[in-house]
């Protein structure tokens, strides 16, 4: 059996052993959020110590949308598919929803969000599925609604989730899926 090469990112089915990788990922990326004065996103608390965000991350983990990019065997990112959350219009036709996507900012450069999404494209395909969409947090600069544009999204929807203490502005985004023939499933597993 051929090695895989160190410096190339592989993606593999997440699950309950990778609950603290997945919380670890998100810590640093609160952490980076936040030495760049950027508490809007996510605040500023670690995620490892907050029980719903490690039940939610165990939910997803449990229910099968959890996958992990791998550097040289080391967990570098994260996302999770599956069906859309309640606060975003519901689609009109099927479709696949990312629900989360953390890379580790030690490794920015290396297109690790890119890999993930385009592993969540070909999970789409695979089911027939010609609709793509994920939401983002859309204050700030908008910084992240341009990554998502730049990944091949479309921003159509805005909307504003109600906290406790502010609101929290968000954009739906969209990909349409071309339908290929011929398609054996997704790569990479």
């Amino acid at each position: 059996m051929d090695a895989v090469p160190r410096d190339e990112i592989v993606v593999r089915p997440g699950g309950s052993d990778d609950v603290a990788a997945v919380l670890a990922l998100l810590d640093g990326a609160t952490r980076w959020l936040v030495e760049r004065g950027r508490t809007g996103q996510w605040g500023s608390a670690p995620h490892s110590g907050n029980p719903r965000r490690i039940d939610q991350v165990r939910r997803w983990a449990a229910e099968g949308g959890l996958y992990l990019a791998e550097l040289a065997g080391r967990p570098v990112g994260a996302i999770v598919v599956g069906a859309a959350v309640p606060h975003v219009p519901a689609a009109t036709e099927p479709e696949l929803y990312v629900n989360l996507l953390v890379s580790d900012r030690a490794h920015a450069g290396r297109r690790i969000g890119a890999r993930l999404l385009e592993y969540a494209e070909e999970l789409a395909r695979a089911q027939g599925l010609a609709l793509l969409r994920v939401d983002c947090y859309a204050g700030d600069d908008g910084a992240l609604v341009r990554y998502y544009e730049s990944q091949g999204f479309t921003a159509t929807e805005p909307f504003t989730v109600p906290l406790v203490d502010r609101s929290w502005p968000g954009q739906l985004l969209e990909r349409r899926l071309s339908r290929r023939t011929g398609e054996d499933g997704p790569a990479g597993t």
